[in-house]
């Protein structure tokens, strides 16, 4: 059974909410929340129905998405578990690891890939 079909449209907006209060925590523009949930920039369509606390897309690309910046999130309480401060402003500043980029940026211009690039350099960070 393909598993986007198993989630309950009530998870999918308690994911929503999820993902919004971790938006606003990063403090990031309308733009860049978008660009994170690979949607047209011109759409804020999506990002309004989250904030009323409807429920996210039930496609593949958007669930994936979802769990991949909710696991940057969790990493990076890992690795700064006493600085909340930089726990949000992380994906916000430039790291010398993405080209002087913020992680924010990258993922903006290599989508999916960016989210991969992101996640994994934590992981290893991590692991150390």
């Amino acid at each position: 059974m393909d598993s986007v079909k198993t989630i309950s449209k009530h998870n999918r907006s308690r994911i929503s909410k999820m993902l919004i209060m971790l938006f606003e925590h990063w403090n990031l523009s309308a733009k860049d929340q978008l660009g994170l949930l690979g949607v047209s920039k011109n759409n804020r369509s999506p990002l309004q129905r989250y904030r009323r606390g409807g429920p996210l897309t039930n496609d593949r690309d958007k669930l994936d998405r979802v769990a991949i910046l909710l696991s940057i999130h969790k990493s990076l309480r890992l690795l700064f578990p006493h600085n909340r401060n930089l726990v949000y402003s992380w994906m916000t500043t430039p790291n010398r690891a993405f080209n002087e980029r913020t992680p924010t940026k990258l993922i903006d211009e290599q989508g999916m890939m960016g989210l991969y690039i992101v996640q994994n350099y934590l992981n290893r960070q991590i692991g150390r």
